[in-house]
């Protein structure tokens, strides 16, 4: 038998794995609610980040459905397309999106700073030039996304530093991938798009102050939002759904199966 290549699995990947098999197990019913996204990342041993990309995975391969202000609902047992494991369903292409946004907003916010420090007045009108774009294209997203990526680019270019270009720029190409735009499908609102425009005009206006502090904020602020927005459908309504002894129960049983194993 010819050996295959061994492909390493992500980590929501591994948790999406343990999820589907206690769902093949009877564990979570079809139609019941899984446990709060809270107890499931004690339950795996994990941060909560990476239990909300395992719960987009899993709603993905069509296993799990998330109704806000509701909960996280089991909707069939068995394998996901066509027999093939959900650890393995989606496209794993780039990085898990809340760990990108994390990274972005710790990177941005320097880059935001150091863009204050050095800021001419032909960059702020190429900044503002982007939020116009953005706002005239509010409903076609191919456009406005574009628009979106070239704001935070100039920011960076202001920067002088092109290895920080590159980095912004690089950063923005991991925006692919079956999760990614399962994700974006959550929290690209009306309502987001309309913060996402004042929240750029907010580090515009810092920019421009030469307050490196406060576009330092304004950047991360802004790149933080869209994580909490997908957190807060999560957790909109996903109380307990099971009992702490059935939950311990669960947990054993997952730490006795090596093969499952995700910490």
């Amino acid at each position: 038998m010819p050996l295959q290549a061994v492909e390493p699995l992500r980590l929501y990947r591994q948790i999406a794995g343990q999820i589907e098999t206690l769902i093949e197990q009877g564990e979570f019913r079809a139609g019941g609610k899984l446990p709060a996204e809270r107890e499931l990342a004690t339950l795996l041993g994990v941060s909560r980040t990476s239990v909300r990309e395992a719960i987009v995975s899993l709603e993905i391969a069509g296993l799990v459905e998330v109704r806000v202000g509701t909960g996280i609902f089991v909707r069939g047992g068995g394998a996901a397309r066509g027999g093939q494991s959900v650890a393995r369903a989606a496209h794993d292409i780039g990085l898990g999106p809340f760990e990108l946004l994390s990274a972005r907003a710790l990177i941005e916010g320097e880059v935001a700073a150091l863009a204050a420090r050095n800021r001419r007045k032909a960059d702020l009108r190429g900044l503002r030039g982007t939020i116009d774009r953005m706002r005239a294209h509010v409903d076609d997203f191919s456009e406005r996304d574009a628009a979106d990526r070239e704001f935070h680019e100039r920011v960076a270019a202001m920067t002088g530093n092109g290895a920080l270009t590159w980095v912004v720029s690089s950063l923005w190409d991991q925006r692919r991938g079956d999760l990614w735009k399962r994700t974006e499908e959550h929290f690209h609102t009306p309502e987001l798009g309309a913060k996402t425009l004042l929240d750029h005009e907010a580090v515009v206006t810092a920019i421009e102050r030469q307050d490196a502090d406060a576009a330092r904020a304004a950047m991360r602020r802004h790149l933080s939002r869209v994580a909490r927005e997908f957190q807060r459908r999560i957790d909109a309504g996903t109380g307990p759904a099971a009992s702490p002894k059935r939950l311990a129960g669960v947990a054993a049983r997952t730490r006795r199966s090596p093969h499952r194993r995700v910490a």
